[in-house]
């Protein structure tokens, strides 16, 4: 763990070692503002390599690799442990998973119009772990350094994946013995940097600031991935922040008396529809639970040139809801879709305010206090914009 390294590092500091881990980290921390195209991680590594080979410098290295890849077996099958391990496997399986969806996340905020299918990042995962025992390998899971190291370079497809592993292999078999002199404090400058680079400290203001409780969890789950383990501090991140979800939605209960004589609005929405017009209604909490399906569903929306989000029945909206909110609207915006918010209460437009929301919508004149309002401004765009013909009158609801 984190702490354990600190403490060790206290008691036995390795000056060397942390001069080139930070060598490495700035050159490439550096580089990257100055000539983003340049490869400085690979150039750091390497110049680094070169010197401690020349100067004989006492530092720990990665050390022989093996030349070639074993030959598949079965022999470490053995039926009779299985039902010892499943305990451990299903432990092991659900980590790997974990640390995986993580990692996805992570890549999804470093892009833009991009998101992963868990299901598929789940099933690719399990397939190459029934196929690695074959080899003598143990479970693999998707790595958080490298997955943004490949984003950060400009992988945009599933090729960026299958040249890493080309890569490796070639390396592996090539060129091993020159791969055995590299200091693993040059690997850690890399993790380094891309740690930091990782870190968008905007996001983590926002966070703060958005809400009391999500300030509370973030600093919790910081706190105990220092002193424990990355698996850990998930784990109690998402037992606290379900306890806190909890507490708000019993806090925000409401009994409302609905009469029996709604009105159809299906025509109207088909209508709408027809304007290229749509608009979505949120009944409920918009926290971290949902807001990864609202995200998959919403940004799923075609042949539209304007989305009416009513926030009017939210209710419940924590720092990740916000967050997820506004990726959302920036991709619908990106796409040329133009967003209208109606009905926003003033107690939700804090964890909005604080990542610029309602500042930049109100600015834009694209907020309102109702949805007539902003259906009104829907078909004044599209007519302006000559996608209307005439502008309907609008129907009093």
């Amino acid at each position: 763990m984190a702490w354990h390294a600190i403490t060790d590092f206290a008691a036995h500091p390795r000056w060397t070692a942390l001069g080139l881990a930070l060598g490495v980290a700035a050159v490439m921390l550096i580089g990257a503002r100055w000539r983003p195209a340049v490869p400085f991680s690979l150039l750091a590594v390497a110049t680094v390599t070169v010197v401690a080979v020349i100067t004989h410098l006492e530092v720990a290295r990665i050390g022989a690799l093996p030349a070639t890849l074993p030959a598949p077996s079965l022999d470490f099958l053995n039926p009779a442990a299985v039902p010892m391990l499943l305990t451990s496997a299903v432990a092991v399986a659900a980590l790997a998973a974990l640390e995986s969806l993580l990692s996805a996340t992570v890549a999804d905020g470093m892009t833009v119009g991009q998101r992963h299918d868990p299901d598929r990042e789940l099933f690719g995962q399990g397939v190459a772990n029934l196929v690695t025992p074959l080899f003598g390998g143990v479970p693999a899971t998707a790595a958080i350094a490298r997955t943004a190291v490949n984003v950060r370079t400009g992988a945009g497809s599933r090729l960026a994946a299958l040249t890493h592993a080309l890569v490796l292999a070639v390396i592996m078999l090539a060129a091993a013995p020159l791969v055995a002199h590299i200091p693993l404090a040059a690997l850690a400058g890399v993790l380094l940097a891309t740690a930091i680079r990782m870190v968008e400290v905007g996001s983590l203001l926002a966070l703060a600031r958005s809400t009391r409780s999500d300030a509370v969890l973030m600093v919790l789950t910081a706190a105990a991935t220092l002193v424990l383990d990355l698996i850990a501090a998930v784990g109690i991140g998402l037992v606290l922040a379900a306890f806190l979800a909890v507490r708000k939605i019993a806090r925000s209960a409401t009994l409302e008396q609905v009469p029996l004589d709604v009105a159809d609005h299906h025509a109207e929405e088909a209508a709408l529809l027809a304007e290229h017009i749509v608009a979505y209604r949120f009944d409920g909490p918009l926290f971290f639970a949902a807001a990864h399906r609202f995200l998959l569903e919403l940004t799923e929306v075609a042949d539209v040139r304007v989305v009416i989000l009513r926030m009017s029945r939210v209710s419940a909206l924590d720092g990740t809801g916000a967050v997820v909110l506004r990726d959302a609207i920036e991709r619908l915006e990106h796409r040329g879709i133009t967003v209208y918010l109606s009905g926003m209460r003033p107690e939700h437009e804090r964890a909005l305010a604080a990542i610029g929301v309602p500042q930049r919508l109100r600015s834009q004149g694209r907020m309102f206090d109702d949805t007539p309002a902003a259906i009104t401004a829907a078909r004044t765009l599209l007519h302006q914009a000559g996608v209307l013909a005439a502008e309907p009158v609008l129907k009093a609801a």
